[in-house]
This record gives C-alpha cells, sequence and structure tokens, in this order.
C-alpha cells in the first residue's frame, strides 16, 4: 500500500513541476506562484524534481573562482563597468581548464539563445568596439564582448548566461529544454583579443546568473565589490550553487 501512495505522490509532483515549468515558460505568474506553493508544500524544488533544487556549476568538479578579478562586481574600467559574473580559468577553478572542455547546464529551464552561427569579429570591428564602449556599453555591445553565447531561463525566474564558448552542441536550439548537468557546449575565449587573433590563447568561462531580464535585471553579486566583500559574494553564490 505504502508504494502506491509513494508511486502517486511522485506522479502529482511531476504533473505540478511540469505545469509549473509550462506557466514560467507562459508568465502566467499568479498562477505560477500559487503552484510553486503547493510543491514547496510537498518539499518538491521547482527548479527541478527528485534532486536537489541547488544549481550546480558548470564545469564538473569546479569550484568557485576565488580571485577578486573573477567575480562579479569587479570593475571593467574599459568600459566603465563591471563583470556580471563568475570567471572560470585555469588556476582558479580547481579543475584544469583548457579550450573545447565540456560546458554543462547549472540548471533546469528553455534555451532563450544558442549562437550556433555567431562569427568572430575582425580586429578592426574589435577595435572599433573597444572604443564605442569607453563611456559604457549597451547591451548590444555587450552581447559582442560576451563572444559566443548559450541563454538558459530557469523555472525559477532566473537567466544563466554563459559567454566566450567555442561551440555549442549540434542542434541546440532556442526554445529547447535542457536538464541540470546535461552538456551545452565548449568553453573558448569569443570575443576576447585573443581570439580575434585567431588564438585559443586565454580559456575561460563567463557565467552570468540574472534575475528578470539581462543586462537590465539584477545579477548575482551586484552592488557589491569582490575586493573588500569578496566573502560575502561568495556566500551569495554558495547558496544557489552545489559547491565542493
Amino acid at each position: 500500500m505504502t508504494k502506491v501512495k509513494l508511486g502517486w505522490y511522485t506522479l502529482m509532483a511531476l504533473a505540478l513541476y511540469a505545469l509549473v515549468v509550462t506557466l514560467a515558460w507562459h508568465h502566467d505568474r499568479a498562477e505560477l506562484h500559487r503552484l510553486r506553493a503547493v510543491l514547496a508544500e510537498m518539499n518538491v524544488s521547482s527548479g527541478s524534481v527528485g534532486e536537489s533544487g541547488k544549481y550546480r556549476l558548470p564545469l564538473p568538479g569546479a569550484c568557485l573562482p576565488q580571485k577578486p578579478e573573477h567575480l562579479p562586481g569587479y570593475p571593467r574600467d574599459y568600459r566603465k563597468g563591471y563583470n556580471q559574473g563568475f570567471i572560470f580559468t585555469a588556476g582558479d577553478a580547481c579543475v584544469p581548464v583548457a579550450y573545447g572542455m565540456g560546458v554543462v547546464a547549472d540548471q533546469g529551464g528553455r534555451i532563450l539563445k544558442a549562437e550556433q552561427n555567431y562569427k568572430e569579429l575582425t580586429p578592426a570591428q574589435f577595435e572599433k568596439l573597444i572604443k564605442d564602449v569607453a563611456d559604457g556599453a549597451t547591451p548590444e555591445e555587450m552581447d559582442k564582448l560576451r563572444g559566443r553565447e548559450v541563454w538558459i531561463e530557469h523555472p525559477d525566474g532566473r537567466i544563466s548566461v554563459y559567454a566566450h564558448l567555442a561551440g555549442i552542441r549540434p542542434g541546440l536550439r532556442e526554445g529547447d529544454l535542457v536538464k541540470k548537468g546535461e552538456w551545452i557546449g565548449y568553453l573558448g575565449n569569443s570575443g576576447t583579443q585573443a581570439a580575434v587573433r585567431g588564438s585559443h590563447e586565454g580559456a575561460r568561462l563567463l557565467l552570468e546568473v540574472w534575475k528578470d531580464a539581462v543586462d537590465t535585471g539584477t545579477y548575482l553579486g551586484q552592488g557589491l565589490d569582490p575586493r573588500k566583500n569578496a566573502e560575502q559574494i561568495l556566500a551569495e553564490a554558495k547558496a544557489l550553487f552545489e559547491v565542493p
């Protein structure tokens, strides 16, 4: 008898979760909040049924970057702005970081952007871009600076941005659904001066986590200076991510 009850409980949770995901993508906020409350009472995360509701890091085995310049909020003087995410690079990720290694989804969701047809800027175009952003970068210019990107919208309203990718998983398109930990692309250095020169130097992954909207919303760690508040930024990140 117990097995039957657990089976129906699981089926109910899965059905509710599927509805939550659908409503999130159709922006039916009132019904979405009601169903999330039901899921919470059932002790099932709206982000991931049957597993931890926490996000995971996009490089298997990695840890959060520790250097201030690789954390959100670090100044980017060349564009009068700030770093908006976590930069995983060699020597600051707890795992080897190499051009072409696999990148996975930090949480389940829907693909908002997958730049399969990305084309690297020419040296002249890159030089002009750097001049154009000297007084601040527009969202369109930020897209160019991030290189090849994948954006994933999650049921909790957050959006994850993966930048500087070398490539994207073949066949991955806008609107596709992905699971937490699913392979989405290859680590690279697109959008950087090295990539413009045709070099694979400086391989890195930039992961940004936004609320509401990319570039116009708020990013994880916003308003904090990692030169002074690195521990607070990392604490906020650890509250969201599963970390070693």
